[in-house]
């Protein structure tokens, strides 16, 4: 079977994810790359050898490329739905990041169209590739916590406590559309989802901002460094300060279809921790804790208590997770398009339902109150 020819729109910092996945399986293989920065072009293209007809910055010019099997759409969160949209339409394949677009108005078009179209495609809510994750869901969908409960997840990074860093993209609503809340609490809310099988009824939150003014871009130069990762270079001081006009943490609490409550803590401002999860899940019969980065390894890990013995006794294990289970999101996405994708995957209907929820959470903050949230789309 010839290898799947991938094209990758938008070369920031999750590019790498997609790219280092291309290169490293046997099915595919990065053919074209667009970035609407020149000197990103450059240096991500010869990084990675690509030729310069096949360096774009028009991702029109690289949908259109009949040298382009397949798309990942690593772009900033503002135009992930027209570009979404381009690829769905070409019926070329499509990888698109999270959160899926900017509120659920978009998601609704993004998800009209994939139904019209029928192109293959997946949302890239990475840790529904992550073993402990998959295999916690397996226990739970099988029966072996019984009842679900409680639910109580954390995901914490620190590297807002940087106040000096640049005022990048994340931190203008207009360009995000939400900060921590739908950089990070859009996983911790899909995963819950993945892992229970459940869907979300109601939803309340607070989002606060600690960091209010941030240097402005236009205080640096941007330069690369050997391994083509972006640097800046202070060219004013003091520096031109701009607003912040996102959150900083989001905490959020849900109730759930399977009548379960859900407790979530988000924030950027997790002194220390680098890419930090835990999730706490409570049945009847048995609980589970899934942790990521709890000792910096970046490690996904599951412990397990189950049956009234070990209740008792309060014995949580470390638990072996099987083979099955572990698998790698490029590869599957890979997999999706050679008829051979397990269905684990999250897709635009799942970027559309979690839009709603990160439409509701906006509202409640907004408003004080609990937010009712469609369950079907």
């Amino acid at each position: 079977m010839k290898k799947i020819r991938m094209g990758v729109i938008g070369l920031g910092g999750i590019s790498n994810v997609h790219i280092g996945g291309t290169l490293k399986s046997p099915d595919a293989e990065l053919v074209a790359v667009c970035d609407i920065d020149p000197d990103t072009l450059k240096v991500k293209g010869d990084l990675y050898g690509i030729p310069e007809n096949m360096r774009f910055t028009n991702y029109h010019d690289l949908i259109a490329c009949p040298e382009v099997d397949a798309i990942s759409n690593c772009t900033p969160n503002n135009v992930h739905k027209e570009i979404a949209i381009a690829v769905l339409k070409s019926g070329k394949p499509l990888a698109s990041e999270k959160p899926m677009t900017l509120n659920g108005a978009e998601a609704e078009e993004m998800y009209r169209v994939a139904q019209e179209t029928g192109t293959k495609h997946m949302i890239c809510f990475s840790y529904r590739f992550k073993a402990a994750a998959r295999y916690a869901r397996h226990l739970i969908q099988s029966g072996e916590l019984g009842t679900i409960r409680h639910v109580y997840g954390q995901y914490l990074q620190a590297w807002g406590e940087f106040t000096q860093m640049p005022k990048a993209w994340r931190y203008t609503k207009a360009v995000t559309g939400t900060g921590a809340l739908g950089d990070l609490g859009s996983h911790a809310v899909d995963l819950v989802r993945f892992m229970t099988g459940a869907e979300y009824e109601d939803m309340v939150a607070h989002f606060g901002t600690f960091v209010k003014e941030r240097p402005a871009l236009s205080n640096y130069k941007m330069n690369y460094d050997e391994k083509g990762q972006r640097k800046y270079d202070k060219l004013v001081d003091p520096p031109v300060m701009e607003e912040v006009d996102v959150d900083d943490f989001s905490h959020m609490m849900a109730n759930m279809t399977n009548g379960s409550s859900v407790t979530f803590e988000i924030t950027r401002f997790g002194f220390g921790r680098g890419n930090y999860q835990r999730f706490e899940i409570y049945g009847s019969k048995g609980a589970l804790v899934y942790d990521l980065d709890c000792e910096g390894t970046n490690e996904d890990r599951l412990q397990a208590c189950i049956g009234s013995f070990n209740g008792q006794t309060h014995q949580f294990n470390y638990v072996p997770i099987p083979d099955q289970f572990k698998t790698d999101q490029m590869q599957s996405f890979f997999d999706i398009i050679n008829g051979k994708g397990d269905g684990m995957p999250a897709t635009i209907s799942d970027g559309y339902i979690n839009m709603l929820a990160m439409d509701a959470c906006e509202e409640s903050a907004a408003e004080g109150k609990w937010v009712k949230i469609p369950t079907k789309v």
